[in-house]
């Protein structure tokens, strides 16, 4: 499976990113993660712009990728 980042295009607003792999909608948050302990990562946006949201979950900086994947084996 790629661990390439999603790219996904965000109108201003509050975002919810799922945490815990579960959501059938990912990268959104679909609530799929009642009772494991995970909760969302919530991002507020003031203007639209493109995302490159985390695939692999080792992000210094979740929910954003930040090129981790490409140092995992």
């Amino acid at each position: 499976m790629s661990q390439d980042p999603y790219t996904v295009e965000l109108d201003t607003g509050t975002h919810y990113f799922c945490a815990c792999g579960r959501s059938k909608n990912l990268p959104f948050c679909d609530g799929s993660h009642e009772g494991t302990g995970h909760q969302p990562h919530e991002v507020t946006l003031r203007e639209r712009q493109t995302a490159y949201i985390c695939r692999c979950r080792h992000s210094k900086s979740l929910p954003f990728c930040d090129g981790t994947h490409k140092t995992l084996d």
